[in-house]
């Protein structure tokens, strides 16, 4: 469902403008938890039900869905709790996510049934019966001209549909665990979907496949806003997968209009994606294969937790190098230590990474695109009316570094690099997109398939540039990249000008 828009997604973002809106607007605490009682009823205006069983429902699944925007927890469904609880302790600037990141609202939850095989209306009856003849569990049987399904025998193993002539039988499975790579969701003891967080990576691609919108992260919407309201000099720094992101938005656009939003200034990821890219490639020259028989990139923070979950053994296999947003918020406040981080991105994950102990120093805030797009539509910001003033363009990152937001380059970029320092140096590389595909390449590098390669892995199918928090299509966006990356004053990593800043920003 990437790049659709469709009525989970006009309510997502509806709490996300709305909940932006009350943090720009409202001071006083009171005013706060009346607003909280009172959206639910402007974002589903009227007596009338239009999207569950009942107005009532839907209402009630708003309230949880702006608790979590603002960064609180979903409330107990056993006990009478106001809406408001826990205010006080999200109503400050310096509050960090506390987990699940990853929630599941219950009573918004389809109880969608797990992995299932079926015949549908489709069934010809066929003489020859090729789903009968393939099944090795002899599940399949007939009953009144038609194939039947005993579902204590089967075991799910598809020949069946694979052999129909009529494509009659079919494969079904809830999407939000079809999408996770981690086999992190299962069924409660009611049928709704429940995560086991030890297994989950907080990558959201299960949040983005629920057709029902009931899977949500939380978010520091309200906090950030309160922290640029209290005077605090808040410096964004937005991932390269922002093109196409904001319809008609050029970086020196998006300059202005995150001034707008009250930002003190921007800058792009991407320039620590250069010093990523250096940082990996003289790594990877140095240990593999002297001390590693490979080496995993480390800028998606979703692959390289399921690598070292999953992978114990080869987690030194996985690259130690900083990831671009931290290396771009050290870099900042190096130069400006009294300023205040927010990265914007597509990233769920992102928002763990930043709540680690050794990162909240450097990154504040996180935002993905959609939650910064509600607040363009809080401010009212006309994206036609921006200047688009050259002066504010970004120019300080390469091409290669751009091209992280797309599968494939951040391998792309570290090879070009090491080809810069070394062209004799030969480098074989493996990449993988989804979680699914990455726990496959790891298991193939475990088995020595992939001795001497670098790895990349990405958690959301396509790159950054489809991930949770996104707003475009992801085939438009990947063209819109690429045009993107030819704009960019230098082609490779090694020619930035912040190459030397890589060791003082290590310590």
């Amino acid at each position: 469902m990437r790049g659709i828009y469709t009525p989970v997604t006009d309510i997502r973002r509806k709490v996300f403008t709305e909940v932006a809106r009350m943090a720009y607007n409202v001071d006083e605490m009171a005013d706060y938890e009346y607003l909280m009682r009172e959206l639910p009823y402007k974002i589903i205006p009227g007596e009338e039900k239009s999207l569950r069983s009942s107005i009532f429902l839907e209402r009630a699944i708003i309230s949880e869905r702006i608790r979590l925007a603002m960064g609180m927890s979903l409330r107990p469904l056993d006990e009478s709790v106001p809406a408001s609880e826990g205010l006080e302790e999200s109503a400050i600037a310096d509050k960090y996510y506390e987990p699940p990141l990853i929630n599941v609202i219950k009573f918004a939850c389809n109880s969608c049934p797990e992995k299932i095989i079926k015949v549908t209306a489709m069934c010809q009856g066929c003489l020859a019966h090729p789903c009968q003849e393939v099944c090795p569990k002899h599940a399949i049987s007939f009953r009144n001209g038609k194939s039947h399904i005993d579902q204590s025998l089967c075991v799910k193993c598809g020949r069946c549909v694979n052999s129909c002539p009529y494509s009659a039988i079919v494969k079904t499975e809830r999407p939000c665990a079809a999408a996770c790579g981690m086999g992190a969701i299962h069924s409660d003891k009611y049928g709704r979907a429940d995560i086991d967080y030890d297994k989950c990576v907080s990558c959201g691609m299960c949040l983005v496949n629920c057709p029902f919108g009931a899977i949500v992260d939380k978010g520091q919407i309200f906090q950030l806003i309160r922290s640029i309201k209290r005077g605090d000099k808040v410096v964004a720094i937005v991932a390269p997968a922002f093109i196409n992101q904001f319809p008609g938005m050029t970086p020196s656009k998006l300059k202005e209009g995150m001034r707008l939003l009250g930002f003190e200034d921007v800058e792009e990821v991407a320039i620590g994606a250069d010093l990523c890219t250096i940082d990996e490639a003289k790594d990877f020259m140095e240990e593999v294969p002297a001390k590693h028989p490979f080496m995993g990139t480390s800028c998606c923070p979703a692959w390289s937790v399921m690598a070292k979950k999953l992978f114990p053994e080869y987690a030194d296999c996985i690259s130690m190098t900083m990831t671009p947003m931290v290396l771009t918020a050290r870099l900042i406040k190096k130069e400006r230590p009294d300023v205040r981080i927010c990265f914007v991105g597509p990233c769920s994950a992102k928002k763990l990474e930043a709540s680690r102990r050794t990162v909240r120093s450097e990154v504040d805030f996180v935002l993905t695109f959609e939650e910064l797009m509600g607040l363009f539509e809080a401010k009212e910001v006309d994206f036609k009316a921006l200047t688009d003033n050259p002066d504010d363009a970004f120019n300080s990152a390469s091409a290669d570094a751009r091209g992280f937001a797309a599968s494939g380059g951040v391998a792309q970029a570290v090879v070009n690099a090491i080809k810069k320092i070394d062209p004799d140096r030969e480098v074989k590389v493996a990449s993988a997109q989804g979680l699914a595909e990455c726990r496959k390449l790891m298991t193939m590098a475990k088995a020595g398939k992939y001795n001497g390669y670098l790895l990349e892995g990405m958690a959301c199918p396509g790159g950054c540039i489809a991930g949770a928090g996104t707003l475009a299509d992801p085939a438009k966006s990947a063209i819109m990249l690429n045009k993107y990356k030819t704009e960019a004053p230098m082609k490779n990593a090694t020619e930035t000008p912040y190459k030397d800043s890589i060791s003082l920003l290590k310590y």
